[in-house]
């Protein structure tokens, strides 16, 4: 979208796009979540661990994959959205799921619609 000065901005962060990817498919991989969000794979490394660091998410190696394990129930840490939990933005977008059938969504908390 480009406003009216010609600059292009977006309504999502990349943090949030990656956060929504892993929500989609825990087990997804780095390159998988760079091309879906069209950020650089590097740039993905270092959303996850900002969003582990922050104890949005955790991560468990299983063999060569890495598992994505979300914590729907912390809080977001912007003042202005202090008030929401992880599960409640997550609730916001559709629950496309490509989830391993076998292991399924690997998600702490309660499901309730995409969760």
């Amino acid at each position: 979208m480009v406003n009216d000065h010609g600059r292009r901005w977006r309504f999502l962060t990349s943090h949030a796009h990656v956060l929504l990817a892993i929500a989609r498919d825990p087990g997804i991989r780095l390159r998988d979540i760079a091309a879906h969000c069209h950020i650089a794979e590097r740039t993905v490394q270092s959303i996850v661990a900002d969003l582990e660091h922050a104890d949005y998410l955790s991560r468990e190696r299983r063999g060569r994959r890495t598992r994505y394990t979300l914590r729907l129930d912390g809080m977001l840490h912007h003042p202005a959205e202090a008030h929401l939990s992880v599960r409640e933005l997550l609730g916001i977008f559709p629950p496309h799921q490509r989830g391993d059938e076998e292991d399924g969504p690997a998600r702490t908390g309660s499901p309730r619609g995409l969760l």
